[in-house]
């Protein structure tokens, strides 16, 4: 088997994963008015599925040295499927919390099993092909969030969505199966899973957190700020969410080539700069094509924001890059977790506009960490 057909594989799970993460993401709007819960309940309810994520990570190392990551890609997209057809029939939202946070767990088991497979194939192409794969997950995003619109538009059920969706894919996800790399890079069982960053490390830690604070965002509020600020219910409101998720895609696409044009740390400023630009526009014209374009800035400004630090902490001076890695990615998951809700709670205290402000405010820190970065 070739190292291509290896990397189709990969490619085809990372796609499944956006697809899956925004066909959730694009009917929060109907989820929220079927239930009848404000911001702030809603953003309660939100808190559950990154706090299962987060769970995740001290658990997802041993699963992966004990079963393989290949298996756990194809079983926690089974998962994932399952649980998303369990989304619409909760009947409360602390049903729904208790739901989303088994979601997150799965989405989060997904993630770090097939990026271990991309791990594993980038050493064996002797290349960065990372950028590649994570684009793939936005591109899922995009095709995830227009389908939304389509079924919302339609008025497909959610249920009728959500099955349709788990079945398809977890059909292909069973079939890519035996294209996966069988065998996963061994770690130095010396080293521990998780370490106390330094001044740099946290630096970087907290750069991931302020992007990914931003990609929770846009997923959960992007499609509730657009309906809101336009008033329509005829599908329109997925449109800013499918537009970040297609700059996301982009922007990874041509992350290689833009870290080869700029540098890292100038690539960084350039991110972050385009996204607090974008969320200002967003913010400031809160009308359809303002709003859209400012979210495809935010997209095309937080896209490789993630890769790049990445790619600074796995150079560490200090520390393994493995453990570099692991401390970074503690740090910087956290922005999953308290983000989305709390930009519902600042928007039931104020407005939902005033709250999406934070986006821009930390991705105007972005530019300013950056800077500390280079001392890696």
């Amino acid at each position: 088997m070739s190292y291509q057909t290896n990397r189709i594989a990969v490619s085809a799970m990372f796609f499944v994963n956006g697809i899956i993460f925004a066909s959730w993401a694009s009917r929060i709007p109907l989820i929220q008015h079927t239930l009848k819960i404000n911001h702030a309940e809603l953003g309660g309810v939100l808190l559950a599925l990154p706090l299962g994520s987060l769970v995740t990570l001290p658990i997802v190392g041993w699963l992966t040295t004990r079963f393989k990551s290949r298996h756990l890609v194809v079983f926690s997209v089974l998962l994932l499927s399952f649980i998303l057809t369990l989304i619409p029939l909760a009947p409360n939202p602390l049903i729904l919390s208790v739901i989303l946070f088994f979601f997150g767990f799965a989405s989060d088991l997904l993630n770090i099993s097939m990026n271990t497979q991309a791990v594993a194939l980038e050493v064996k192409y002797h290349k960065p092909i990372m950028s590649s794969f994570h684009a793939l997950f936005s591109l899922g995003g995009m095709f995830g969030a227009g389908i939304g619109g389509i079924m919302e538009q339609l008025q497909i059920s959610l249920f009728t969505h959500f099955l349709s969706i788990g079945l398809i894919f977890g059909i292909v996800a069973a079939l890519f199966k035996k294209n996966l790399l069988k065998e996963d890079i061994t770690s130095d069982e010396k080293h521990p899973l998780f370490a106390k960053p330094d001044s740099i490390l946290l630096g970087l830690g907290i750069i991931a957190f302020c992007v990914m604070i931003g990609e929770g965002a846009m997923a959960d509020w992007s499609a509730v700020y657009l309906k809101e600020s336009i008033q329509d219910s005829s599908g329109l409101s997925t449109a800013g969410y499918t537009a970040f998720s297609l700059a996301m895609a982009s922007g990874r696409f041509a992350g290689d080539w833009l870290t080869a044009r700029f540098g890292t740390i100038k690539l960084l400023k350039i991110n972050g700069t385009l996204a607090c630009l974008g969320m200002l526009l967003a913010l400031f014209f809160p009308y359809t094509l303002p709003i859209i374009l400012g979210f495809t800035l935010v997209g095309l400004g937080l896209s490789t924001g993630v890769p790049l630090v990445y790619s600074l902490a796995g150079r560490s001076k200090t520390m393994p890059a493995g453990v570099a890695l692991a401390a970074v990615t503690t740090v910087g998951a956290t922005g999953f977790l308290i983000g989305p809700p709390i930009i519902g709670f600042l928007a039931e205290l104020s407005t939902l506009r005033i709250a999406l402000a934070l986006i821009a405010i930390l991705s105007a820190m972005i530019v300013v960490l950056a800077q500390r970065a280079r001392a890696n």
